[in-house]
């Protein structure tokens, strides 16, 4: 992990069009040295900069009230879910048409209204349990990592240029969407969905919501807007509903 976030690090430093007579030593090696934390980030040290994302996400977006049908039905379906294997967990609603659910590394669960809109509450559970898979299974932490390391990327870029860069309010939130937006490998999205289906076996959920997500998530007839974005950055959603199927009929 190291090597790679210094490879990120040296890439944009590298692109940058850095002069030797312009370099700012300061800069760089500070730089550097962030670059060593992103890779040695403690799971307490991503969960305090996940709330601190969390709370600039939810400045920049619509959140649902406490007194909001979303937030009812939400708590409705997540209610006991409260804490899994360690974890504590928080929800909140963004108002949007988008279709969209991420968690970050502290355990904050955010959910669009627009998937609320789209599925059913089992569904929805699947959904929110791949999610705290990702985050369980420590992808989150890995994509969270990544954009750390290019936050100090960028700080390596500017100490060249003579301006120094820090991680200001905004790039806290920009280390949120990075895990929002992020492209997981087919198998991290395997597990992610195994992981939201052994959840709902333990709160005795039925598991074909799972399937019946994925379709919904593939199919035509999902809501405009809905799979260009989000198929862009996941693996096909009919391959993995087959896979879940599959499972069930073991």
């Amino acid at each position: 992990m190291l090597k790679k976030i210094l490879l990120v690090v040296l890439a944009l430093f590298l692109c940058s069009g850095f002069k030797i007579g312009s370099l700012n030593m300061d800069g760089i090696i500070d730089a550097g040295s962030d670059a060593v934390t992103a890779a040695t980030l403690t799971q307490a040290q991503m969960a305090e900069m996940g709330k601190q994302s969390a709370a600039q996400l939810d400045k920049k977006n619509k959140v649902a009230p406490a007194s909001s049908a979303y937030v009812t039905r939400l708590n409705k379906i997540m209610g006991n879910l409260t804490a899994v294997d360690g974890l504590k967990l928080n929800y909140k609603v963004y108002i949007t048409k988008d279709i969209n659910a991420f968690a970050l590394p502290d355990g904050s669960i955010r959910i669009y209204s627009g998937l609320m809109d789209l599925m059913t509450d089992d569904e929805i559970f699947f959904v929110l349990g791949h999610e705290i898979g990702h985050v369980k299974n420590g992808d989150s932490a890995d994509k969270y990592r990544m954009a750390y390391a290019a936050s100090a990327a960028r700080k390596a870029a500017a100490a060249a240029g003579g301006k120094m860069a820090s991680l200001s309010d905004s790039e806290l939130g920009s280390l949120g969407e990075a895990v929002l937006n992020a492209q997981f490998s087919q198998t991290q999205e395997s597990d992610a969905d195994l992981y939201g289906m052994k959840l709902m076996e333990r709160y005795k959920r039925n598991t074909r919501a799972a399937v019946s997500a994925l379709r919904k998530l593939a199919g035509p007839g999902s809501g405009g807007g809905l799979t260009e974005k989000l198929l862009s950055s996941h693996p096909d959603p009919n391959a993995r509903a087959n896979r879940i199927e599959a499972l069930i009929k073991k």
